[in-house]
């Protein structure tokens, strides 16, 4: 080999080794991505399923209840801010600082039942680091 042909294919590997690594920093700053947004879809699920297990009105006329632990109506959960992820009797959890929980209850149209009878639950949770914001909402019925 000469040393042309020695320069030629130091130059092809060094573009083929940028190459990869563009594709590598790619596929692993994706990844955090996904990871982030499956958390706070995970986080979302749990916080409506919580509201949404309640009871429609408060069963002891007490309202609203002092902590989340108490709450026993889907109502009470309305305007929840944590601004740090918290199971279902207020403790925080741990690994999970970086995500903010908002609630939101309100009247809500469903198919042909009373407005009256109808409670929508909207739950955000934002992660502070990549601006990700994933929403759900469902309804809570009286029936």
């Amino acid at each position: 080999m000469t040393l042309v042909e020695v320069t030629i294919a130091i130059v092809i590997m060094a573009f083929a080794a940028a190459a990869l690594l563009g594709t590598m920093s790619f596929v692993s700053k994706n990844s955090a991505e996904s990871l982030v947004t499956h958390q706070a879809e995970a986080i979302t699920n749990a916080y409506l399923d919580e509201a949404l297990s309640k009871a429609f009105a408060d069963p002891d006329g007490v309202g609203p209840e002092a902590s989340r632990a108490q709450f026993d109506n889907v109502a009470d959960f309305n305007t929840l801010p944590d601004t740090i992820v918290r199971s279902p009797n207020g403790a925080a959890i741990a690994g999970l600082d970086q995500y903010r929980v908002t609630v939101i209850v309100g009247g809500g149209a469903l198919g042909a039942l009373p407005a009256a009878d109808v409670l929508r639950v909207d739950v955000a949770v934002t992660h502070l680091m990549s601006d990700t914001v994933v929403t759900a909402s469902g309804y809570r019925t009286r029936f």
